[in-house]
């Protein structure tokens, strides 16, 4: 059973007769598992610049998986005898560049099938450009392994452009012109080379199913509600991206800090921080049309539809920092229906992580905010919603698991079912 406690300013629980492991522990102690991802080679792929060996090397290290990076196995040997024949750069465009690609390619496919054989299952990284147009060298690459994961890293031009000119590697000084991306042809999961590797990680352990367990035995699951309260942004859709390259842009077109913006806050409050009062109000238009017309890879997270429609009107609420045209743009763009109550932040003058929002959202349902499940996925929302006296599910995707002080963490909405009860509703597996 929980029992309430209030220590100064915060509102926790405590567990009370029959002893068992705490909240927090089970958190941790799930959290300290590693992942277990099905058998798959996976292909980190994606243009110059988009930061395919740093997240390779993060997915070796997570998944323990061995590691062949294109540029490692075969630069080393090819510029040793550029120094003995001399001409072109082997990375410019000429006559042997086809060739030179090919071989190059057969070195990393050829290290790869050795790895299966023995039943490890590498992390290649490459641009993959021809094998994801998927031709011919999309299936001698496919013939690795029966399943093949594709991470395919994008992002805008003048970020790759930035990021070479950062690295200053040797390798960028004979590379031919940019061509322009295309979408890869053959199955793959887009991620946004502005997003850290931290997320970037997150999502394709995700995807490849390599998730956190969620203790069945976490006394949330004994708890009976009136209603669910829903962030928005990093909850229901994957705006991350989004967010991001909207901020991004304007900080550059009014010179502040980008990384002085938190997640999870209402956009006015964040600029009122960061610019004086005759500058934030054209900042704030100027970061509504930015949000609001970027919304072409904004999505559903996994399970969100789901959760959402398993619920009735009157048991569910959206309660986000979003003003109304961002957050109808994004449930749009993801295909959420919207439910009767919503929260934005026209509706409130104080927003999170004051409580004021979740309060208002279960005043507008008609029900105490001690009887509402909030599942957030930022510190400021998880801190509004505990002040507000309400249970939390944090799902992962845009903090860290440990800056997340919830009674639960999940690493997908997937993981979760809303049951009905005689009494309310009851979270299940």
């Amino acid at each position: 059973m929980l029992a309430r406690s209030d220590t100064g300013s915060s509102v926790g629980f405590r567990l009370v007769d029959p002893p068992r492991e705490t909240t927090l522990s089970c958190m941790i102690r799930v959290m300290a598992l590693p992942c277990q991802a099905p058998a798959s080679v996976v292909l980190v792929a994606g243009p110059a610049g988009s930061g395919k060996t740093t997240l390779g090397r993060e997915l070796a290290r997570r998944l323990r998986r061995p590691l062949l990076d294109l540029d490692t196995l075969t630069n080393p040997l090819l510029d040793r005898l550029h120094t003995v024949i001399g001409g072109p750069h082997w990375n410019s465009a000429g006559a042997h560049t086809s060739l030179i690609r090919a071989g190059r390619y057969d070195v990393l496919r050829s290290a790869a099938e050795d790895l299966v054989q023995i039943g490890q299952y590498p992390i290649l990284v490459a641009p993959f450009t021809l094998e994801l147009a998927a031709g011919p060298e999309w299936g001698e690459v496919s013939a690795l392994a029966p399943a093949i994961t594709v991470v395919y890293l994008d992002g805008s031009p003048e970020l790759l452009a930035r990021r070479r000119s950062e690295r200053d590697a040797a390798r960028d000084a004979d590379r031919p012109p940019d061509r322009p991306t295309t979408a890869p042809v053959v199955p793959h999961l887009r991620i946004d080379a502005s997003l850290s590797t931290e997320q970037q990680v997150f999502r394709v352990l995700r995807h490849i199913g390599a998730v956190a367990p969620v203790d069945p035995r976490n006394p949330l699951f004994e708890v009976e509600f009136d209603a669910i309260l829903f962030d928005l942004d990093g909850t229901l859709v994957d705006s991350t991206a989004a967010v991001h390259r909207s901020w991004d842009q304007l900080a550059r077109e009014y010179s502040f800090d980008r990384g002085s913006i938190r997640h999870g806050m209402p956009a006015a409050a964040s600029l009122a921080g960061v610019l004086d009062p005759a500058r934030a109000g054209a900042a704030l238009e100027r970061m509504t049309e930015l949000e609001t017309t970027d919304v072409s890879d904004v999505v559903a997270t996994p399970g969100a539809v789901a959760l959402l429609n398993s619920l009735p009107d009157n048991a569910k609420a959206i309660v986000t920092s979003g003003s109304p045209p961002i957050a109808g743009a994004r449930m749009a763009a993801a295909g959420l229906a919207a439910p009767a109550v919503i929260v934005t932040s026209a509706d409130i003058e104080n927003g999170k992580p004051n409580p004021d929002p979740f309060v208002l959202g279960a005043r507008r349902l008609g029900v105490d905010p001690r009887r509402c499940l909030v599942i957030e996925d930022a510190p400021a929302g998880i801190t509004a919603a505990r002040a507000a006296g309400c249970h939390v599910v944090a799902v992962g995707g845009t903090s860290a698991p440990e800056e997340l002080n919830a009674d639960l963490y999940v690493d997908s909405l997937e993981s979760l079912q809303i049951a009905p009860t005689t009494g309310g509703y009851r979270l299940t597996l």
